[in-house]
């Protein structure tokens, strides 16, 4: 606060939230500021610290230590959080599938903690979509789904009249975990036949398992020493018959999945984002015509199918930044 004569006339305005974006691969975290600029971040490696306890300290320490380094805790307002399989109405993780923390592990009560600050948390799916209205393709719309397509995992989020809808306990939006199959592939949630045990970087990779132990014929998937979707994408650029086979299988199930959820949401746009969007066309093009296929014929094209524009390492965590603004704010240090 600015003082005359000692006495406090004017609260002093905080122009900067931390954004944290938490993946089994990586731990991404950044000063973002009010314009939704990112003034600095850091990384570092998630499946280091399988024990909690372990982790929150490390990525306490090392949020203090880019604050500090940054303008001083005196700038920051607010701290928000994305990580998979969290409540934003509990501020807990809550029996991940695809993470090394397995029950109920209270995050946003253990940051604030040891931060001193306002902590907000959220499912990995409501904070890209955030990201995605606050910055990037969803930008201007009101009723929109995003669904973010990983190497594990198959999450969304949707907005109706420009709100999140997050349900009772803040799980809503669960695709992944939507049946396709009944007793189909094993899925980390304990389940049978979820959808991202067929659409995930993790699925399609079964898949082309599947496919070559069936196939006669050569592939030059066989020859490759990491398959990854630009590798994979790169051998159906030569004409890998098996390679696309795999693609066409992924995206013809992920269509179905992506009409049953437009039939009831009637959405202005579905947004696609993670890594397997880099298939390009291989995806995009046998999952359209599924979801034409599928969809209920009085919204057959009427719901545009976008794949974001934003960069893969800056969402998530300007979709935290955005959420951190709307935590009451708490703190230590005033």
């Amino acid at each position: 606060m600015d003082q005359v004569d000692g006495v406090e006339i004017v609260d002093q305005i905080k122009t900067r939230v931390v954004g944290i974006d938490i993946r089994l691969s990586r731990t991404t975290f950044a000063v973002v500021d009010v314009r939704g600029e990112i003034v600095a971040q850091d990384r570092f490696v998630t499946a280091d610290y399988p024990d909690i306890n372990d982790y929150v300290k490390v990525l306490s320490d090392k949020v203090m230590m880019l604050v500090e380094e940054n303008g001083g805790y005196e700038t920051v307002r607010s701290i928000g959080v994305s990580v998979p399989s969290a409540s934003s109405v509990t501020g807990c993780i809550e029996n991940a599938a695809n993470m090394p923390w397995k029950g109920v592990i209270p995050l946003a009560a253990m940051l604030r903690d040891r931060l001193g600050l306002a902590v907000a948390v959220a499912n990995d799916a409501h904070i890209t979509a955030l990201g995605e209205k606050a910055y990037g393709s969803a930008h201007g719309m009101q009723d929109f789904v995003v669904v973010s397509i990983s190497h594990g995992g198959l999450g969304s989020c949707f907005f109706s009249n420009g709100h999140p809808h997050l349900g009772y306990n803040g799980f809503a939006g669960e695709f992944g975990h939507t049946c396709v199959e009944v007793n189909g592939r094993q899925c980390g949630c304990g389940r049978k036949g979820c959808l991202e045990t067929y659409c995930s970087v993790r699925g399609l990779l079964t898949t082309i398992d599947e496919l070559m132990a069936e196939a006669d014929e050569p592939t030059m998937l066989s020859d490759l020493c990491q398959k990854d979707i630009a590798s994979i994408a790169a051998c159906c650029d030569k004409g890998d018959k098996l390679a696309i086979e795999a693609f066409r299988r992924v995206g013809d199930m992920l269509g179905l999945g992506l009409a049953n959820y437009a039939s009831i949401l009637n959405p202005e746009a579905i947004i696609l984002t993670g890594d397997m969007t880099a298939a390009g066309k291989w995806l995009l093009k046998p999952m359209r015509a599924s979801f034409d296929e599928h969809v209920f014929q009085n919204i057959k094209n009427k719901t545009r199918i976008l794949v974001s524009i934003l960069k893969e390492g800056e969402r998530d965590v300007l979709g935290a930044s955005a959420l951190a603004w709307d935590v009451k704010e708490y703190s230590l240090f005033k």
